[in-house]
């Protein structure tokens, strides 16, 4: 069993009969109502969701909102943390030193304009719902998380060059500014 389904039998194995139907209902639009029926576990929920393109290893975001809508935000954050990234996937060393440098002083300063630097650096609506509800009060957590799943999505991808573009592009200019002068004085 992949990992990713593991972590999808774990969130099942957590999900009361309540919680299930609840979702089952949520779902209504994509599972017809005789289908709906004959789910008797999360799993099988996931199978169908998985069947119908909207749950795969890198496209949680519709499960995850399913589960917050359901109040159980403890298994949304479980979902949103599995890490699928083997080391082939990730960014090299250097580069993901850079890019924890730059996380920090942007989570240090970035603020109330998360959201915009986030639609900027291409994340959903839906996604930046999951990381406000995660971190409601916490502008630097809900920053660091942000940046998080920015990487997360990007893989080995994710370069430090994109988050300072990103930075300028939303007039965050002071903030650009700090990443690079902290990046050139390491």
């Amino acid at each position: 069993m992949s990992s990713f389904n593991s972590v999808l039998l774990e969130i099942s194995n957590q999900l009361t009969k309540e919680k299930l139907d609840m979702m089952k209902y949520l779902c209504g639009d994509i599972i017809k109502k005789r289908d709906q029926e004959s789910i008797d576990s999360g799993f099988k929920l996931f199978q169908i969701l998985t069947e119908r393109q909207k749950l795969a290893e890198d496209n949680t975001e519709f499960l995850s909102k399913l589960l917050l809508d359901i109040k159980r935000e403890d298994l949304s954050e479980k979902l949103n943390n599995f890490q699928s990234q083997p080391e082939s996937e990730q960014p090299a060393k250097e580069e993901r030193d850079e890019l924890d440098i730059a996380t920090q002083v942007i989570a240090e300063h970035l603020g109330r304009n998360w959201r915009k630097l986030g639609r900027k650096l291409g994340l959903t609506d839906p996604k930046l719902e999951s990381i406000s509800k995660k971190y409601p009060t916490d502008l630097e957590e809900t920053a660091l998380e942000l940046l998080k799943v920015w990487r997360k999505s990007r893989k080995a991808e994710a370069r430090e060059e994109d988050l300072i573009k990103a930075l300028r592009e939303c007039q965050l200019n002071n903030t650009a500014d700090k990443v690079e002068d902290k990046l050139a004085n390491r």
